[in-house]
């Protein structure tokens, strides 16, 4: 009887039980979790902060008592696996509640101890109101600081998906937000111009949103120590707890009452390296396709791990639930004989902020620059469903592909209806394989309320195919700052749209449907830059003026994608 042992008990460990046991009712399995739960909702820990899933239970996906009566997985959890004995097979384990210690054999153990927030040695950080956000427990400290201290002001630092989460759960309970994040832009998995989309809807609710700043020290002040107000005078039903005041790079101080700390996990490796398996150049376990670390009766899946990018097919760390339950099936297939292999981590997500969803899947633009991939890009901006249907909203999209083999190599999208839709379909497509040339024919589904004749990724795809065939030559937001005295910029909107909107700076103005009546008005010794809201005019104005001898460029994306990277 095969008899497999799994550490960790959430997203890749729990998966690895379930299909272990639906492969064979006969293997003895048993799945050791340090902490209190398994198999919980992690990802919906932010939303019961803020309120949107109000009971606590609806977290807890299994219990150990259901998944023994499901599955027939002894659970065991406050159980710490300390060490693994490759040689022996077996493992040794913490008891955490009678600190009693044990080993276990295994025939083949899976780890799946997930990765552990990142907090920096910050002066004064280590006090009671300062948490991260990883599970159950640390949810739990949250809501009761919440209750204690009755917070009038948070500050939130990390500005990825866990940080923007938690930055609209304190807003929803109407408590006043600071988010600070180092990096001049939050959610980096999307490119700075994309990120503009967030940092306005950010903006828009009166978050006090701090970029290219760190977190430099935190002061602790208890109540004995806090100003004695006076009755009546405001704040004096808070800082039950305490308060902290805050030191960042710039020399601000800001005061708060309660400060979450969400700039990043890390690989938790330490069972790995005491079993003496490789470690990968990135920090994470080093695995084959298979999901086997370096000792072939012990697989790896998760947080933890090192997998292959879909696209450069180099080693990365994506801490998602996505790749850690299929890595999680995976392994129990590979144990029971099944050979299948892990086919690379595109790194596709998606992040709610506030009424905006920013989602992307594949390569962004700054790992390709990076990373010294050849590649180019296009954007639209167009409605979520037919412009005429009641409750459309604009898709802001971009597309990164190869100028060689014109496969795709990104997408990024932000909007509030239709993002989740285009990045899903973009993740299918790259993984399939589609050329820009392909993705002009995808037939997807269309009525009013729904799609529009012309998809956003249609409309994507033909902007980028109008580049290869020689149809547009496009210039970017990004080089507009850069023209020089031999370039001129035209604004082909309507005069009503710049008064409301504004212009870039030196543009004149002729709109578009003015065009063919006044272009004796350009000078032909410059290259005129084209632009309009969001590039479609543009275009109809760049094919005028290159159909009558004309040097031009038309921006893409057009003065929509050149003003939220501004901001």
């Amino acid at each position: 009887m095969t008899k497999i042992v799994i550490v960790g008990g959430v997203a890749g460990g729990a998966s690895a039980a379930a299909r272990a046991r639906r492969l064979s009712e006969d293997a003895e399995i048993i799945m050791f979790e340090r902490g209190e739960f398994i198999s919980f909702a992690n990802c919906g820990l932010p939303y019961h902060i803020g309120g949107e899933i109000t009971e606590r239970s609806n977290l807890l996906l299994q219990t150990p008592q259901s998944f023994l009566a499901r599955f027939n997985v002894d659970v065991r959890i406050m159980s710490e696996v300390l060490s693994i004995n490759k040689e022996k097979k077996l493992v040794t384990v913490h008891n955490l509640r009678d600190s009693s210690e044990y080993t276990e054999r295994y025939d083949f153990l899976v780890l799946s101890p997930g990765a552990g927030t990142i907090v920096p040695p910050i002066p004064g950080i280590d006090n009671p109101i300062t948490h991260s956000l990883r599970n159950i427990p640390d949810m739990d400290k949250i809501l009761n600081t919440i209750r204690m201290n009755r917070p009038e002001h948070a500050t939130v630092v990390g500005g990825g998906f866990i940080g923007l989460e938690v930055m609209e759960a304190f807003h929803q309970r109407g408590i006043k937000t600071t988010l600070v994040e180092f990096a001049d832009q939050v959610m980096t998995s999307v490119d700075r111009e994309m990120a503009g989309f967030a940092h306005a809807e950010i903006l828009s609710k009166g978050i006090d949103l701090r970029l290219g700043v760190a977190l430099e020290a935190a002061e602790y002040v208890t109540e004995s120590h806090l100003p004695n107000l006076e009755s009546g005078e405001s704040g004096l039903h808070s800082h039950l707890q305490g308060q902290l005041n805050l030191t960042l790079s710039d020399g601000e101080r800001i005061k708060t009452d309660i400060l979450v700390m969400a700039i990043g996990v890390r690989p938790d490796i330490k069972l790995a390296q005491q079993a003496g398996l490789k470690i990968g150049e990135l920090g994470g376990i080093w695995t084959t396709p298979s999901m086997q670390s370096s000792d072939p009766s012990i697989y790896a899946v998760g947080d933890a791990v090192e997998e292959a990018d879909f696209v450069t097919g180099k080693s990365t760390i994506v801490p998602l639930a996505g790749p850690a339950n299929r890595q999680g099936r995976m392994a129990a297939d590979n144990i029971f004989g099944r050979e299948v292999t892990y086919q690379g981590t595109q790194g596709t997500a998606i992040c709610k902020i506030f009424d905006l969803a920013v989602a992307s899947t594949g390569k962004n633009e700054k790992t390709l620059k990076r990373e010294g991939i050849a590649y180019k890009k296009v954007y639209v901006h167009t409605a979520s469903h037919a412009s005429y249907y009641p409750g459309a909203e604009i898709v802001s999209f971009k597309m990164l592909y190869c100028p060689d083999s014109k496969k795709i190599l990104g997408a990024q999208a932000a909007g509030k209806d239709g993002v989740d839709k285009r990045i899903d379909i973009m993740a299918v497509a790259q993984r399939a394989g589609m050329t820009i040339d392909q993705l002009q024919h995808l037939e997807l589904s269309y009525a009013p309320p729904f799609g529009s004749a012309k998809d956003v990724i249609n409309q994507a795809a033909f902007v980028a195919n109008n580049i290869e065939n020689g149809d547009l030559k496009a210039i970017h937001f990004d080089e507009i700052d850069r023209l020089d005295e031999h370039q001129l910029l035209l604004d082909v909107r309507t005069a009503g749209e710049i008064e409301k909107f504004g212009t870039l700076e030196g543009a004149i103005n002729i709109p578009v449907d003015e065009l063919r009546q006044r272009m004796g008005e350009l000078p032909k010794n410059k290259e005129i830059i084209v632009f309009c809201a969001v590039g479609v005019r543009g275009h109809v104005a760049y094919r005028q003026l290159a159909n009558r001898g004309y040097k031009a460029r038309n921006l893409l994306g057009g003065y929509r994608t050149y003003s939220f990277a501004k901001i």
